[in-house]
């Protein structure tokens, strides 16, 4: 295999180009076992994703999971799936073409943005062979995790590196680490919960569901736990809501490995036994809604604390495409991009007045 892949042909003077890539979590291409297969196999096969020693872990993937699991998952994809495509891949591009507009307007219209899934398609691969082929020699990779952690974030560094590692022409690279304590952030999930709770009333508890992890990373210093309580911490803040009030859980447990804790399902289902009548959920780890909060919160919890005795159960959305997620996510952008925005593009005459002292210094033309 060749280590370097082929550069795209250049002509000099060709003026250089910023790039902005949004990296969601990604979605198999149909809800079908055959479709969900390949990408469960990406996904679990990923050692940020599954730490389990290969020699242990493969057969377990390929023997048991990957005959039965399958299945299975399409079935809930399949009722969460929508005329466009799955929601996750629907809200991203969506989220990319607002994004593009929203910093057009701020004047930066030369930017070209663009969006990947770090599992399934598309690439990133094929979306930075794209940036590269346009002539993007600086790319802000912006992995739409509110909270950083080594099984999400870090995964997609991962695998921009290991792009980069067959470039013989590398841009520079900056990266959007998280954003799960940005004010603009923070104002847009308030401003979300206010608005349905004037549409539908105050629940007695507003239970804010994070994607879990293993407990085991936290013990071996992931930072992710304490970032989903610090976000929880400053929305309740924002909705000058009673501690009492607000509960932190998180969701999505995979294995019998304890996860973080307290459990999404179990806490609504000790709720609803508690007699507590109400509730407002919502799930601030996700920018986008996707299986994760349509099927397993929307669905799964709602039924399990319905069941239990609860009352009424409300879901408030993800951010997807709201004006003002746009606008903090359009301004994390450019204070990211920062000095990389302050050289103007160079006029056609200064274009071309480049290509030809290179060609009197002997480049092709």
């Amino acid at each position: 295999m060749t280590r370097f892949w082929q550069e795209p042909a250049y002509t000099h003077g060709t003026p250089p180009r910023t790039g902005v890539l949004l990296v969601n979590l990604g979605t198999p291409a149909a809800p079908t076992a055959a479709a969900v297969r390949p990408y469960l196999k990406q996904f679990l096969s990923d050692p940020r994703v599954v730490e389990i020693p290969r020699l242990v872990w493969w057969p377990i993937l390929n023997g048991i999971i990957l005959r039965t699991r399958p299945a299975k998952s399409a079935a809930k994809y399949a009722s969460v799936w929508t005329t466009e495509g799955s929601p996750l891949k629907v809200h991203t591009e969506k989220q990319t073409k607002l994004l593009a507009g929203f910093l057009a307007h701020a004047g930066q219209s030369t930017l070209l943005i663009d969006s990947a899934m770090r599992y399934g398609e598309p690439s990133i691969r094929s979306r930075l062979d794209a940036m590269r082929a346009a002539g993007c020699t600086r790319i802000l990779i912006v992995p739409l995790y509110p909270q950083f952690a080594a099984s999400t974030t870090a995964t997609v560094m991962d695998e921009v590196a290991d792009c980069l590692r067959h470039w013989r022409n590398l841009p520079e690279i900056r990266y959007i680490r998280s954003f799960g304590d940005d004010p603009g952030y923070i104002q847009a999930l308030a401003a979300s919960v206010r608005e349905h709770w004037q549409r539908n009333g105050q629940a007695d508890k507003l239970v804010l569901s994070f994607h879990g992890i293993p407990r085991r990373s936290l013990d071996l210093g992931d930072p992710y736990h304490c970032e989903c309580h610090k976000t929880a911490r400053l929305l309740g803040e924002a909705l000058q809501l009673p501690k009492e009030r607000l509960i932190v859980s998180f969701q999505s447990r995979f294995g019998k490995a304890a996860w973080l804790q307290p459990y999404t399902q179990p806490t609504l289902e000790a709720l609803g036994r508690k007699g507590t009548a109400s509730v407002d959920v919502m799930c601030p780890g996700f920018v986008s809604d996707c299986l994760e909060t349509l099927e397993e919160i929307n669905m799964e919890c709602r039924e399990a604390f319905l069941h239990a005795g609860g009352k009424r159960f409300e879901y408030i959305p993800c951010l997807n495409e709201r004006e003002d997620w746009i606008h903090a996510l359009t301004r994390l952008s450019l204070s990211h991009l920062g000095n990389w925005l302050s050289d103007a593009p160079a006029s056609p005459e200064e274009s071309e007045l480049q290509r030809l002292r290179a060609v009197e210094l002997g480049a092709a033309r």
